[in-house]
């Protein structure tokens, strides 16, 4: 039974329950008033909350030394072609041709994005968000497309068992199973969601975000300095509020933007100049520091970057690259294929672009025959000559090793690996022991 609510003379105003059996219970609610000028404590927490200037995602990609890191990164690693091999029970590598995934992989991921869109929107997740995602579309045992899906757009849902960790991927509510995405994770410790570089180092993205708005600012505001008045006497409301005005159009950077001060009045900055803060100087060092985040020498930005620069960013592109195959070779095989297949990217596309590296390292790779000629022209994307010769010495001496022939160009003479051998093992002298 409810109880019955009066407002009477009898109770001061105040709001009372009649319960049956003539009991009485004041009702106690929070006393809502304030005095003039009073403030809650709360009310500052929130306020100071809500006010809160954070970097976001979209904020980070502002920053030029940001997206030329991604860039740079993205843009080599997807023009990098993805090969799936198979290995033998001998230890023998062959390359997989004509697999449905590795078209999927490298030319049309069967979504809206092209495989180098798509891998360049993968990689910035990498790096700024969760992780990169991609739902994979199984039809049976086969894989008819790769879907990438926004980080921002995916919760992880996860057991608390801290040692057999189990995970739902929600996107937009609804529910997959790990198996069902392709996932690449930076410095992961769950296996669930990545550390963003903003969770690196979330100081010295946030001061370079501060310098790029305070740059803004000063640009919108045409230069003009930040300070206060000093009056020698009071002056009216009157007086006040022209100065006001007038200095709003000041710093508005209208043509109107004259302020005529009065005798006794002074103007005081009240911060410094770009040139006292060093604005530019701050500006390249907080990039080459950005660009350390994303394991990249600075050169590699400015233009001129010497052999050790390449080198270190290949290192970078190799690290990133592992965890791409890894990732792969977990999400994107059959079980019954694990172990026996493996994904890899040509990396002899790294050094395409430098033609004179290029041809000395095939050169090495003719004189200690571990390549031949028509190994070297399939690289440069060549017709092969059909020459199956390798050089074994005095640059004149020519063996086949289908054959197991050797010719010798000076004398023109041809000889057959086995009846030299045969001769050898009846001519030679007693005492030497071998074949």
């Amino acid at each position: 039974m409810g109880a019955i609510l009066l407002r009477n003379a009898d109770t001061g105003g105040k709001k009372m329950n009649i319960w049956p059996f003539g009991k009485h219970k004041e009702e106690i609610r929070a006393d809502t008033s304030l005095e003039k000028g009073e403030i809650v404590e709360s009310d500052v927490l929130l306020r100071t909350l809500l006010g809160k200037s954070t970097v976001t995602k979209e904020k980070t990609l502002e920053l030029p030394a940001v997206q030329a890191c991604i860039n740079l990164i993205a843009g080599t690693i997807s023009s990098l072609p993805i090969k799936l091999y198979k290995e033998d029970s001998s230890g023998n590598v062959q390359e997989v041709k004509g697999d449905g995934r590795t078209f999927l992989l490298n030319s049309d991921t069967g979504d809206t994005l092209t495989a180098t869109q798509f891998w360049r929107a993968v990689l910035e997740d990498y790096f700024l968000g969760k992780g990169g995602y991609a739902f994979i579309n199984w039809r049976g045992l086969k894989v008819s497309s790769i879907h990438y899906v926004d980080e921002r757009r995916i919760s992880i849902q996860q057991n608390t068992d801290p040692i057999f960790k189990d995970y739902d991927i929600l996107v937009e509510g609804a529910r997959y199973r790990p198996h069902q995405f392709f996932k690449i994770l930076r410095k992961t410790r769950d296996g669930m969601r990545s550390r963003s570089v903003f969770d690196d180092s979330p100081l010295i993205i946030s001061t370079a975000y501060s310098e790029l708005k305070y740059e803004e600012n000063l640009t919108r505001k045409g230069g003009n300095k930040r300070g206060f008045l000093k009056s020698s006497r009071q002056l009216t409301r009157e007086a006040m509020d022209i100065l006001k005005e007038a200095f709003r159009r000041l710093y508005s950077n209208s043509e109107e933007n004259v302020v005529v001060l009065n005798n006794g009045i002074e103007f005081q900055e009240a911060s410094n100049t770009s040139v006292e803060m060093q604005l530019n100087e701050n500006k390249k060092a907080n990039s080459v520091e950005i660009c350390k985040l994303f394991g990249i020498p600075g050169a590699m930005l400015s233009g001129n970057p010497s052999d050790k620069d390449v080198d270190s960013f290949i290192r970078t592109c190799m690290a990133i690259m592992n965890d791409i195959e890894c990732s792969l070779d977990r999400d994107l095989l059959l079980e019954s294929e694990k172990g026996l297949f493996y994904w890899a990217f040509d990396t002899k596309e790294l050094t395409r672009g430098n033609i004179k590296d290029r041809y000395e390292a095939y050169k090495i790779a003719l004189e200690k025959n571990f390549m031949q000629i028509d190994e070297v022209r399939e690289k440069e994307d060549m017709e092969p000559i059909g020459f199956e010769w390798i050089t074994l010495g005095l640059d004149q001496v020519l063996f086949n090793p289908q054959t197991e022939q050797i010719y010798t160009p000076n004398t023109n003479a041809l000889q057959d690996m086995k009846s030299i051998q045969t001769s050898f093992s009846k001519t030679k002298p007693e005492g030497i022991e071998g074949n």
